[in-house]
């Protein structure tokens, strides 16, 4: 998922859609047409704002996650992704949370991690790992 209905970018910034229109207005956040002739939003656009503005309660309802054992998740956007031979470092920003997740590249890969991919982050014990919400394709 990397391109956002307009709702659903305000649900990540923690803001209300006509707070993301009147960016757009602004030329602070660029809007394009998605496939079905809607407004959308580019994840890499969001990246910069992501930093800027806590996300909101509403990413839980927006985005639900599949079922897991898990209790702690945080929902956002993918920041920065490092790969090198083996491993790679995933960075994700959720609301105003950073976190840093080590995993294997080939999973980095599996999942299409990049800048502006909307994933979360899921701690059980010492372990983080990195979701992709329901429905989503990579």
């Amino acid at each position: 998922m990397n391109q956002f209905r307009i709702s659903e970018a305000a649900a990540l910034l923690g803001v209300s859609d006509d707070t993301v229109r009147r960016w757009a207005d602004q030329g602070r956040i660029a809007l394009t047409r998605g496939a079905n002739g809607m407004q959308v939003v580019e994840g890499s656009e969001l990246v910069g704002l992501m930093t800027e503005h806590a996300g909101g309660s509403a990413l839980a309802d927006a985005f639900p996650l599949a079922r897991t054992s898990a209790r702690n998740h945080f929902i956002g956007l993918v920041t920065a992704v490092q790969r090198d031979g083996v491993m790679a470092q995933v960075e994700l920003q959720a609301g105003p949370f950073r976190i840093v997740s080590l995993m294997s590249r080939e999973a980095a890969d599996e999942l299409g991690l990049e800048p502006g991919v909307l994933a979360a982050a899921s701690a059980k014990a010492t372990v983080v790992t990195i979701e992709l919400p329901r429905g989503a394709t990579s």
